[in-house]
């Protein structure tokens, strides 16, 4: 793509600060119909733009490998899209979100849980045994007040599920219905910018659905160069929000960044990216200036800046007698978390944590081994991992490759057996963002102080925030008891996934996603603030997801099923309109794992 010139950037700001109060005081009715156009144009699009993200990445259309592109493009954006007028529609009705009775529970701390998954008998049929849910900030269930007046009328209604007892604020749009007649919108509208990554389709098109729906803020969109050719198929799904001047799409490098980030009709900036990346937006160009403006205080940008920033991913194994089958399933399982998308994902698992003394250790590892030198090697498609892969092989050329080098291709590569005592090791350090997955064995009394030693590891040690995976059998989780709650509790991250991979956190779409709370500019982390919050609750911390130990058929995100490019074809069209009907070619499929 073409960069965009100056002025064209400053006529597409133009257009939507020209729109920004409009869209704040659009009606429900009017937004519910822009989101049905736009599914129907996604939808439309998805099979162009799945064949494009395969013939960049070098994978065949018509190969299970190409799921990854259906599951992690169109597939979220649509069904983002239709949580959002399923939120919309509710609240039209009865002024609240479409929270089912019995999903919102208070934790012994009495903090609030809303369950979201499953939110339909659909649901509990696509997805056995797996719960997810979402803790708001522990203050929200002790605002127990009744409907709100005047301007915090903006963006929150109530939620009742319980007679008198009120579920906290609920997040909804900034024009619904409370009862009292049409309301006015309590604040102007704003612009956001939104920098979109280079590596998963559905992150921009998910964000800026975020930014404009919850936090009521028309987008322009600078798309990654790295994957700029997907922006004209999200503009075509777009185009009901484009044609009304809500959203503008971009293109270009730094320079065209930088011009936006420094924008003065830009209200507030939303990246998704790296630390660099954000630092150099926010504290200067250089590190002399970075360095210089933090130990001052002087962020050069005196705007909102929201973040996604990655995360050395880590998979806490906990011990077990597990059985072959159950073996090779949690195998499979870690390698889909390392293979998907070459590992250029922010939540690809980066470091498996172990117990010293568990007896099948080695086998496991083994096995993942295996079952990685089984996958045809991925073309290292995004810039720098080849830079990456060297300096983790510099930091440790004991390393393992599980295949033979060749041109533009990064091979499987373990590290196992790292040193957990090596304060500063580049595996805990820094996120590989290329196939290389690390392993350490903690040493503990038992099961329990493994545990105990993971979080500690995982909190203290690892770099990030973003999401973590604990496998565990049901028996180790039934023997550990509350020691096992406190884990999630005390885990310092976003989302926290139980034997499903923490990415579905990113797939799901009503589990917000974001770093765990509690960085600033300074030392941003993984971020700071959520997106993926299509119910529109009230300030999300943490997403908490649980699955089964084994699942049949196997999960159609696994790198080893057969047939996962047909059923997720198939789950994109279903996610833009559930039905039973629907379920019967995609349950056939996903049976021929």
């Amino acid at each position: 793509m073409h960069d965009t010139s100056p002025p064209e950037l400053d006529a597409a700001v133009e257009t939507v600060r020209d729109r920004k109060d409009r869209w704040a005081a659009l009606p429900v009715a009017g937004r519910i119909i822009l989101l049905r156009r736009a599914s129907a144009l996604t939808l439309a699009a998805a099979e162009d733009q799945v064949r494009a993200a395969c013939e960049a990445k070098s994978l065949a259309f018509d190969s299970p490998a190409s799921s990854e592109e259906w599951l992690s493009g169109p597939l979220p954006v649509v069904r983002t899209i239709r949580l959002l007028i399923e939120t919309l529609t509710a609240i039209q009705r009865t002024g609240s979100p479409p929270i089912r009775p019995g999903a919102i529970r208070r934790r012994p701390n009495g903090q609030l849980a809303v369950e979201v998954v499953p939110a339909s008998r659909i649901e509990r049929f696509l997805y056995p045994g797996t719960r997810a849910e979402v803790w708001l900030e522990p203050d929200v269930a002790g605002r127990l007040k009744s409907a709100p007046t005047g301007a915090e009328r903006a963006g929150r209604v109530q939620s009742a599920p319980t007679g008198a007892e009120r579920a906290g604020r609920l997040q909804s749009a900034p024009t619904s219905d409370l009862g009292g007649g049409r309301l006015q919108p309590a604040q102007a509208g704003k612009v956001a910018l939104v920098l979109a990554a280079g590596n998963v389709a559905a992150i921009g098109p998910t964000d800026v659905l975020h930014k404009l729906f919850v936090e009521n803020q028309v987008c322009i969109v600078k798309m990654h160069p790295v994957n700029d050719y997907l922006g004209p198929f999200i503009e075509r799904g777009f185009a009901p929000f484009v044609d009304e001047g809500y959203m503008r799409f971009v293109y270009g490098g730094p320079a065209e960044g930088a011009y936006l980030v420094h924008h003065p009709d830009v209200d507030e900036i939303h990246v998704t990216g790296s630390v660099a990346t954000h630092d150099a937006i926010v504290w200067g160009d250089t590190p002399n200036d970075r360095a210089r403006h933090k130990r001052a205080g002087t962020p050069q940008v005196q705007k909102r800046v929201t973040s996604e920033l990655g995360c050395v991913t880590p998979v806490i194994v906990l011990p077990g007698a597990w059985s072959d089958r159950e073996l090779d399933y949690q195998a499979q399982n870690v390698a889909t978390m390392i293979a998907i998308n070459a590992s250029c994902n922010c939540n690809a698992a980066k470091t498996l944590m172990t117990w010293k003394a568990w007896p099948q250790r080695q086998a496991f590892l083994r096995r993942i081994e295996e079952i990685l030198a089984s996958l045809p090697p991925r073309t290292a498609y995004y810039p720098g991992s080849a830079d990456k892969f060297a300096a983790f092989l510099r930091a440790h050329p004991e390393a393992k490759r599980l295949a033979e080098p060749s041109e533009g291709v990064i091979p499987w590569t373990s590290i196992f057996d790292v040193d957990s005592a090596r304060a500063g090791d580049i595996v805990f350090c820094e996120e590989a963002w290329c196939p290389i997955i690390a392993e350490t064995a903690l040493a503990a009394g038992d099961e329990g102080q493994f545990l105990d030693e993971a979080v500690r590891f995982c909190n203290d040690r690892l770099w990030g925030t973003l999401s973590c995976t604990l496998i565990a059998h049901p028996k180790t989780q039934a023997r550990l008891g509350d020691r096992f709650e406190r884990a999630i509790e005390t885990l310092r991250y976003g989302t926290v996934s139980v034997n499903h991979w923490c990415a579905i956190g990113f797939v799901f779409s009503v589990t917000p996603w974001g770093a765990a709370p509690g960085h600033t500019l300074q030392d941003v982390g993984s971020g700071i603030g959520m997106v993926h919050n299509p119910l529109m609750l009230d300030r999300p911390v943490k997403s908490v997801i649980r699955g089964p130990f084994t699942q049949c058929p196997r999960p159609i995100w696994f790198v080893t099923h057969r047939s996962a490019h047909i059923v997720a074809r198939r789950m994109t069209e279903f996610e833009a309109q559930p039905s039973w009907r629907k379920l019967l070619p995609i349950a056939w499929h996903a049976m021929r794992a």
